[in-house]
């Protein structure tokens, strides 16, 4: 991969993360209050709200499989995450400790990774690494391209109908966080994806900077054992399994000292000044 050094260094100031605090939302779990509770179905989506200072796991209940995450601001969908900022800010395959970056005018922290039983997979022989911001959803578009037939179940449109109940469209659907997949790039720099290496009960958890509304897919493509296109493609439904979701409510005094990140302090004027007003009185 090179040493060459980061463009964006993220030790301490605006990319600073508080470790401690983090690290006891993470392991002081006995005050917790399990608040929603669901499992998706294979093939499927579903939005859900997370409010500020909760935390929610997404679990693999049943062995792997990929889930294709999208977050927005509750309250202003036009906030939303920003995968490419948090390629760059954080890293293109995040774990414990890494935020996911609204887009602009905002940019700020939407969440905070605070577990991750993935995190010492690392970097395999491959190149390899889980929860990937590389590559986006899979989609019946890029399908009937590439195969001439029409499925309705990919990523993009599970969670178009996840959204619908909430006032939100495909528009609103964004490039996501691939959870529990394993990807990299080839010696051509081409994207590839590998089989996910998640158990039955590992879980990706993060902490609600903002009230936030979150939608998941669980991949048509399973665990991605089984190529989605080329010549040995076939229909991975027999590795497909559902995924659950759980949100906690944290106890006030673990949150201490925590305020929700405020947006970027640019003015947004770009160059440009408003005409000076003067009262013709």
């Amino acid at each position: 991969m090179g040493s060459y050094p980061a463009a964006y260094q993220t030790e301490g100031g605006a990319l600073g993360v508080d470790r401690d605090f983090y690290g006891r939302i993470a392991s002081d779990t006995e005050g917790r209050e399990l608040v929603e509770e669901f499992t998706l179905p294979i093939r499927s989506g579903r939005a859900w709200e997370v409010p500020a200072g909760h935390v929610c796991r997404i679990v693999t209940p049943e062995g792997p499989q990929v889930g294709d995450f999208n977050v927005w601001n509750r309250h202003d969908p036009r906030e939303r995450m920003w995968a490419a900022r948090t390629r760059q800010l954080q890293a293109a395959h995040v774990t414990t400790f890494d935020r996911i970056w609204s887009t602009l005018p905002f940019l700020r922290p939407l969440l905070t990774v605070t577990n991750d039983t993935l995190a010492g997979y690392g970097t395999d022989e491959d190149g390899g690494r889980v929860h990937d911001l590389l590559g986006t959803r899979c989609d019946p578009y890029v399908n009937r391209m590439l195969t001439g037939e029409d499925f309705d179940f990919h990523c993009h449109s599970n969670l178009t109908r996840a959204v619908l109940p909430y006032g939100l469209t495909e528009f609103d659907v964004h490039d996501v966080l691939n959870v529990f997949q394993c990807t990299g790039l080839n010696d051509e720099d081409r994207y590839f994806m590998k089989a996910c290496p998640a158990k039955a009960g590992d879980f990706f958890e993060f902490f609600a900077e903002l009230d936030l509304l979150c939608a998941l897919s669980t991949c048509p493509g399973g665990d991605l054992s089984v190529p989605l296109w080329g010549p040995d493609a076939k229909d991975p439904i027999d590795v497909c399994r559902p995924l659950a979701v759980q949100v906690y409510r944290v106890p006030d005094e673990l949150r201490a000292g925590w305020q929700p990140p405020q947006p970027a302090a640019y003015r947004n004027l770009h160059g440009m000044r408003l005409p000076h007003w003067t009262d013709p009185n």
